[in-house]
């Protein structure tokens, strides 16, 4: 796999459970110099608070970090009123928001909350409709039409527009789903399990289908949760161990899969610090120094 050459950020997966200093952790990511925040969206969760709401908390009380849903769940967020939320924050923030997309899961729990049950076919297809319809009402144009099976527009009126370009980031997996991903996305935000095949096979899906749609495969952002322990002690599995095993497999993703930005998950007061000071510096100095040689 080629390394694109991107400069490496980093940032934090936030798990928007409401009995958690949300705005103060999001407060201490953004003071201990990382990136990006990145609130997962499963609004049917009882105890989460909505994923776009915080993030626009999230905005105003910081002046730096970058922020985005990851992923946003589609089934339950009509894309015109999506877009039109994701410019806002946008413009609000000056410009530090990024769409994070998914197709929709658990569709038992959607469906208890008034959304569509999809198929995995109608589920793709309601996502290209999707990221058209985002587009189109992010593109400063009046009078938008769409006429999709999934979604419509009839006349609508973009607008105000985002601070920037904002990214279209895919969280999705399949073969399918990875190749609208090399057609459409902007970036591509998947999550690291118990080991790095099933990443990196998806993640050589993903560079053919992009060249296969006349594309560089460089041109699109590789974002990884990535969950796990930090420890004093022995190796116990991937990303579940010391430091030096952390930054050894970190600058492997980066170099090996093209990976350019990690958001990190870890249960344990001690272990978001541990992460921002100790791996994150040490994958920067070991990305650049096997770059350099």
């Amino acid at each position: 796999m080629p390394d694109f050459g991107r400069d490496l950020s980093f940032g934090s997966f936030l798990v928007p459970d409401a009995s958690h200093p949300l705005l103060a952790t999001a407060r201490e990511i953004e003071e201990r110099g990382l990136d990006w925040i990145g609130v997962q969206d499963h609004p049917y969760q009882r105890r989460y608070v909505d994923t776009f709401t915080l993030l626009s908390a999230i905005a105003a009380a910081t002046t730096r970090v970058g922020v985005f849903p990851d992923v946003a769940n589609l089934p339950l967020r009509p894309p015109a009123m999506m877009a039109k939320a994701a410019a806002s924050i946008d413009l609000l923030s000056g410009g530090r928001f990024e769409l994070g997309l998914g197709a929709g899961a658990f569709w038992d729990a959607i469906e208890a909350y008034g959304g569509p049950r999809r198929a995995p076919g109608e589920s793709l297809d309601a996502l290209e409709e999707a990221i058209a319809v985002i587009r189109l009402v992010w593109s400063g144009q009046r009078n938008l039409r769409f006429d999709g099976r999934h979604y419509r527009l009839a006349g609508a009126h973009s607008g105000p527009l985002p601070a920037h370009d904002i990214g279209i980031w895919l969280g999705v997996y399949g073969p399918r789903a990875l190749a609208l991903a090399g057609r459409l996305a902007d970036g591509w935000v998947p999550s690291l399990r118990e080991e790095i095949t099933p990443i990196a096979t998806a993640a050589a899906r993903l560079d053919e289908a992009a060249a296969e749609a006349g594309r560089n495969p460089a041109d699109i952002r590789r974002v990884l949760n990535v969950n796990g322990r930090i420890t004093d002690g022995a190796r116990e599995g991937l990303l579940r161990g010391p430091v030096d095993q952390w930054v050894d497999e970190l600058t492997d993703l980066a170099l090996g899969y093209g990976f350019d930005t990690f958001l990190y998950w870890g249960e344990g007061p001690e272990q978001l610090p541990r992460f921002a000071e100790e791996v994150v510096p040490a994958v920067r100095a070991q990305v650049t120094s096997e770059r350099a040689g």
